[in-house]
């Protein structure tokens, strides 16, 4: 399959033009694919401006849109692998990355906030089991947070460190690169896995969708 490209998205505030110094897309991809972080770091600051502007069409909320470019960049840094030239340019793939990303949040998004609208209309009309809804509601968070403690206290120390920079003060993967000093594909890295073993483990404890740290 062709990687698919809407040229009328690249508008002349984001222009493309590479000069002959610098490394081109593809060359930077085939690095990303040798393990290369810095690849990576010029992809982003080149790129980012136009996948704003298309993230932001489809999900219309910018700390959303910033999120998503994170994960854009994380899956590339993952996927870089089944990349190939062959198959289109590397803009074009970053693209698809990128609207494939922002459909998907947009979705997760509209299918909570169906959930959220159903769960309030159920309670205003019935409203003799509001009191006991709201004390068994704060009993499951303090459970659950109490449960979401011991499993990040299971993992090694550095992804503990990225997790709680992350969630509990509010940091964003570059904010917690320059807070640590330690490299932002390394950051990305840690907190992916982190998150997948959380989550695994919370589903392990029968754990619903809302523990998702990612959302």
């Amino acid at each position: 399959m062709l990687y698919s490209f809407d040229h009328n998205a690249a508008t002349p505030s984001f222009p493309t033009a590479i000069s002959a110094s610098e490394p081109t897309d593809e060359q930077l991809m085939l690095r990303i694919q040798g393990g290369d972080e810095a690849a990576l770091a010029i992809l982003y600051r080149r790129h980012t401006a136009l996948l704003r502007t298309i993230i932001s069409r489809v999900i219309n909320n910018d700390s959303d849109t910033d999120d998503t470019i994170q994960e854009v960049f994380c899956e590339a840094w993952r996927q870089a692998v089944h990349y190939s030239a062959e198959k289109g340019k590397a803009l074009g793939w970053l693209v698809t990355l990128a609207r494939r990303r922002a459909i998907d949040k947009l979705r997760k998004k509209q299918a909570y906030q169906r959930v959220e609208e159903r769960l309030t209309f159920e309670t205003e009309n019935n409203p003799l089991s509001q009191e006991s809804s709201d004390t068994s509601a704060e009993t499951a968070a303090i459970d659950r947070a109490q449960i979401l403690q011991r499993i990040i206290s299971t993992l090694p120390e550095a992804q503990q460190d990225a997790l709680k920079l992350a969630f509990y003060r509010g940091m964003s993967q570059r904010e917690i690169a320059a807070h640590t000093g330690i490299p932002l594909g390394t950051i990305k890295t840690r907190l992916e896995l982190a998150i997948r073993k959380v989550r695994t483990a919370v589903l392990a404890h029968g754990g619903e969708s809302e523990w998702s740290l990612t959302q």
